[in-house]
């Protein structure tokens, strides 16, 4: 298990707790829209802007020592976390310490994902969907891409092991309101579904100005449509 960057406190990434946020390096996805070109890739040592360099397992654990009354959980993020070998044992160490685990995961790897929430060492899963299925290889940047692991993943939490959330990052140049429409209609079941709006930074995989977010007017105006569908639509970041 390797730590890409840290963040130290968040009180967003986990709903409902105070939380640190691990960052993990490399994924199997190629999203041009991705703001962690660096985890992406793999081809450094460092996260968002909001990380801090590379940690060490001790360093890591060392910090979460002294955060027994301060932290409630610890979310692992990437890159891609279930590409991680030895995530297991880290989701154990991390309960030891009387820590819950938030997991962040693109659903490509439903029996690393099963394994984990089954063997406990889970509590919450947030999963990204990244487009309608007829635009889900453009979107991830991967020719051919394969969707059948992520309906399994999809499927797993729809099935209500644990509290999960999906999530999707709303491009103009990516999705359109039918992609949105054709998206609803394929994640219907879902619990919660947050629609949040892409930002521009210099990290950005495709590059700056290359991509642009919707106008938050016009995501307000197709919400209600889209909650006809999954009801527990929700936009998140949208000015």
């Amino acid at each position: 298990m390797r730590i890409a960057g840290l963040q130290k406190l968040t009180l967003l990434d986990y709903p409902g707790k105070t939380a640190a946020t691990v960052f993990t390096p490399g994924c199997n996805f190629r999203c041009p829209f991705c703001h962690n070109a660096d985890l992406v890739t793999g081809g450094a040592e460092r996260g968002t802007a909001a990380s801090a360099e590379a940690v060490s397992l001790d360093e890591f654990f060392a910090f979460l020592s002294k955060r027994q009354e301060l932290l409630d959980g610890v979310c692992v993020t990437g890159g891609e976390p279930l590409l991680q070998p030895g995530i297991e044992d880290f989701c154990a160490r991390v309960h030891e310490r009387g820590f819950a685990v938030k997991l962040d995961t693109n659903g490509s790897f439903p029996d690393r994902l099963r394994a984990l929430v089954e063997a406990g060492l889970v509590d919450c899963v947030a999963m990204d969907v990244k487009n309608a299925p007829e635009r889900y290889a453009e979107t991830v940047g991967v020719p051919a891409f394969d969707l059948a692991p992520v309906q399994a993943s999809l499927d797993f939490l729809r099935a209500g092991a644990l509290p999960y959330e999906v999530r999707t990052t709303v491009v103009r140049e990516l999705h359109t309101a039918d992609d949105l429409r054709a998206l609803a209609a394929w994640v219907q079941g879902v619990r919660a579904w947050h629609l949040q709006s892409f930002i521009d930074a210099e990290s950005v995989l495709g590059g700056t100005g290359r991509f642009h977010a919707w106008d938050p007017d016009d995501l307000r105006a197709l919400l209600p449509e889209l909650q006809a569908v999954v009801p527990g639509a929700q936009l998140r970041g949208v000015d």
